[in-house]
């Protein structure tokens, strides 16, 4: 096996019965290149060659070319046939033109041509929707008219006709992480007009194995969202149409249902929002209605004067848009935190966002590079597990602000049984949860997934296998088993497949340990990692000093960032402070660990 080709399958998981699993392989689902006599020689993976109609099939490929001067120069006019025969193919290359400048069916100039692409399922044959990379030469994204478009891509249901100048073009078709991709180049001529099918494999079901996905972070337009979802093939999505103050709702009415159902087992929730307040982004989700707050989006009035005034609705879950958000000690220590994001909009998917938008920052020399930010995020996540604080991880693509797809950056969270949205909420604050942007994991540990806790007696040794089902369309070279926010255990991925086992854990005293997998790619950050598993031994959990310490100073260096000129508001903010701060001084005094 090739760990490094892309579009591989790879499913190891060690069965309850410590027998080695077999490796299971599925091949690239485009190495056949086809040959086209016309153009010569072998074209390629998932190549779309295009050009006008020449009535010829070529290996079961259409290839099409025609050379529109034949028809108006070098024929000899000899006899009234000839002529009238001439004159004919005239007509018939005039009538093209015209039919081509006829009014809503334009090309996107006046020299082109068209494709109209087809897409399916190879399984079941049935029409799907999927989102396109679609560059030309230059490398400049294009656009398809009356597709929803962000950045670099857009998306269509069933089939899409490209109206493009002449040239040579590049593509990628995706279906979320759970689909192979599709992807090649054509080349487009005067006059094309060419139909091509594209079948789109899936090599995992994540939801028939109890796996529903979802993205917390999404701001694209309302109308857009079913096919954006289901073009990415996301169970549930949080729409952000509220921040800070503004609100896509100021004039019209909200709608009877903000949670929106569509094809089943598919959801969306329509009054999500953020406040940005003074270097910590929140997002709010299942109000009933929008939570505005002040225009600065400063100091002032604090954020958790929000907070309290929403807590009065039961369904409310606070997730932290990124870790390294200022208020994140004073927030944790009032316990206004539900979840955090580590996929977060930061994180993309052809670049990372270098940097800490206004929170605290990481020291460059610890976290360099494309991979700087997201192992910086992870690192304060750590250190919250360290303290013993059960939040379980999320994920959040940004799309709209940020340069992902919706989906991108999706939570995995696992149900028993048939999808149910209040459900998937109470086991995603469970910790049954796997965050990602590639690789799928779907791990079990004694029969259990993420976010139990394991219990033993005081000076009782515990030992824990961990099963594992990976699938990937990325190369990965290492697994790495944490533990205690350090890396326990570093796999080779070869060595894994061919083993079908990782390292087994051991604990002596109170922990929590996750699983990791990142890919070979340097200009992104794509990873996953699992949610924490928990281990107390003695019935206590663990508690680290160094950590603690770690948001106690933290506390103290964002009380001295807080520059309120009115007396009265400095002491409301600072209280909220005061408070994390005493929270995080009693930890550092119970805590039973380094």
């Amino acid at each position: 096996m090739s760990v490094a080709d892309v579009g591989r399958l790879l499913e190891v998981q060690p069965p309850a019965t410590g027998k080695e699993s077999t490796e299971k392989q599925l091949p690239s689902f485009d190495n056949q290149p086809f040959s086209c006599r016309r153009h010569g020689g072998f074209v390629g993976r998932s190549v779309l060659c295009v050009k006008p109609p020449c009535r010829r099939q070529l290996n079961g490929e259409s290839c099409f070319s025609v050379d529109p001067k034949s028809k108006l120069r070098g024929l000899p006019f000899a006899g009234s046939d000839m002529l009238k025969h001439n004159l004919l193919n005239l007509a018939g290359i005039l009538g093209c033109l015209l039919a081509w400048a006829a009014p809503g069916d334009r090309p996107v100039r006046a020299a082109g041509g068209q494709l109209q692409i087809t897409v399916v399922d190879r399984d079941t044959r049935q029409p799907i929707a999927c989102r396109m990379h679609l560059f030309n030469a230059a490398g400049r994204p294009q656009k398809a008219k009356r597709a929803p478009f962000w950045h670099d891509h857009f998306v269509f249901t069933d089939k899409i006709t490209l109206r493009l100048p002449v040239g040579n073009y590049t593509f990628e078709m995706q279906r979320g992480p759970e689909y192979l991709t599709r992807g090649g180049h054509f080349r487009i001529e005067n006059f094309a007009d060419d139909v091509k099918q594209v079948d789109m494999k899936r090599f995992v079901d994540m939801s028939a194995l109890g796996w529903w996905s979802g993205d917390l972070y999404v701001r694209r337009p309302v109308g857009d969202i079913e096919l954006l979802m289901e073009a990415d093939d996301l169970h549930v999505a949080q729409v952000v149409t509220w921040w800070n103050h503004t609100s896509d709702w100021d004039n019209r009415p909200l709608p009877e249902n903000a949670l929106v159902r569509f094809q089943g087992d598919r959801c969306y929730h329509l009054m999500a929002g953020g406040h940005d307040r003074a270097g910590t982004t929140l997002l709010y989700f299942n109000l009933p209605g929008p939570l505005k707050s002040g225009r600065n989006g400063g100091e002032y009035p604090p954020s958790m004067k929000y907070l309290l005034e929403a807590r009065g609705d039961a369904d409310l879950r606070v997730d932290l848009g990124m870790p390294f958000g200022w208020d994140l000690p004073m927030l944790v220590a009032h316990g206004q935190i539900d979840s955090v994001q580590l996929a977060h909009s930061h994180v993309c998917r052809e670049t990372v966002i270098d940097h800490e938008a206004g929170g605290k920052a990481r020291d460059k020399s610890r976290y360099p590079g494309s991979w700087g930010n997201a192992q910086w995020s992870q690192q304060i996540y750590f250190k919250l597990l360290e303290c013993g604080l059960r939040i379980p991880p999320t994920a959040g693509s940004g799309s709209g602000v940020a340069p992902n797809p919706v989906g991108y950056n999706r939570v995995y969270v696992h149900l028993d049984g048939e999808f149910d949205y209040r459900q998937w909420w109470r086991n995603l604050r469970a910790g049954r949860v796997v965050v990602t942007n590639g690789p799928l994991l779907r791990p079990l540990v004694r029969g259990q997934l993420p976010g139990h806790v394991f219990r033993a007696q005081k000076d009782t040794e515990m030992e824990f296998e961990i099963g594992l089902s990976l699938s990937t369309r990325q190369p990965i070279s290492y697994l790495e088993l944490i533990k205690n926010g350090q890396v326990e255990h570093s796999v080779r991925i070869a060595e894994f497949a061919n083993s079908g086992r990782l390292p087994k854990l051991q604990f002596r005293r109170s922990g929590w340990f996750l699983l990791r997998a990142v890919t070979d790619l340097p200009k992104t950050y794509r990873f996953a990692m699992t949610g924490p598993y928990y281990v107390e031994i003695g019935y206590r959990p663990r508690i680290s000093k160094r950590a603690a310490q770690f948001f106690l100073d933290w506390v103290y260096e964002r009380a001295r960032r807080i520059k309120l000129t009115d007396p009265t508001q400095h002491r409301e903010v600072l209280a909220y402070h005061r408070r994390g701060r005493d929270f995080w001084r009693d930890l550092v005094s119970r805590a039973n660990a380094d």
